[in-house]
């Protein structure tokens, strides 16, 4: 049987999510990487020529596909050691002008992806990860999540990563004293689909405390947020 430490990487498929993979395959590790369009993952696949990297169909929207996303991910990797919730969206309705009046509209399908998706896999993973012994939860926030520094527009968009490191702090308290570690993490504003031609950093860049994270060694940080490698406030 494989010694090969199993991550799973939700919108894997482009972006962070996609070189974060590529990076963990190089350093050794089994990679899942999911992601809706089974089309365009299949061929992921074949382009990495990867006996470790595989792909599974998972839509973070719907719970009915986490699940057995999960489930099918399970039966091939008996244990997923490492759990990266690296899909999210702005939300296509929202605009940086808008107010929390405005965003209404766009609270429901923002948080269902970037909030209650990442609720519901550390909700099935952390457990098993928790009997197994080991685990790395990876949530991948915003500094525009931050209540320190909280400011407007973009509201649903900002109030689904406050949130979402609400549930790193729940998952991180649930798995005290064990060899689970949860942490949030700010990659900054990388020049992604997400972020634009005009953003600051590289992909590299951008995925360099994600990689961190996921690797961390027993009795590293759990239930922190991270930026560049150093916990800032939430």
């Amino acid at each position: 049987m494989s010694t090969k430490r199993t991550a799973l990487i939700t919108g894997s498929l482009k972006g962070l999510g996609l070189e974060t993979g590529k990076h963990l395959l190089k350093l050794g590790y089994a990679v899942i990487f999911t992601g809706r369009a089974h089309e365009r993952g299949d061929k992921l696949i074949k382009e990495l020529n990867n006996r470790d990297a595989s792909f599974i169909e998972l839509d973070v929207s719907d719970p009915l596909s986490i699940q057995a996303a999960l489930d099918s991910a399970l039966k091939t990797h008996p244990k997923i050691d490492v759990l990266i919730n690296n899909a999210g969206i702005m939300g296509d309705e929202e605009l940086p002008t808008d107010s929390l009046i405005d965003s209404a509209n766009a609270l429901n399908e923002v948080f269902q992806i970037n909030t209650i998706g990442p609720f519901l896999t550390c909700q099935i993973l952390v457990p098993l990860m928790k009997k197994n012994g080991f685990g790395r939860v990876v949530n991948v926030s915003s500094g525009m999540g931050q209540l320190n520094e909280m400011g407007n527009g973009y509201p649903a968009y900002r109030l689904s990563k406050t949130a979402l490191n609400a549930v790193t702090k729940i998952f991180a308290a649930e798995a005290r004293e064990t060899n689970v570690l949860a942490n949030s993490v700010c990659p900054g504003w990388v020049r992604t689909d997400m972020g634009g031609p005009d953003a600051e950093r590289s992909l590299e860049e951008g995925i360099e405390t994600i990689v961190w994270l996921a690797t961390l060694p027993e009795k590293g940080p759990s239930g922190a947020f991270f930026r560049d490698k150093k916990e800032i406030r939430w």
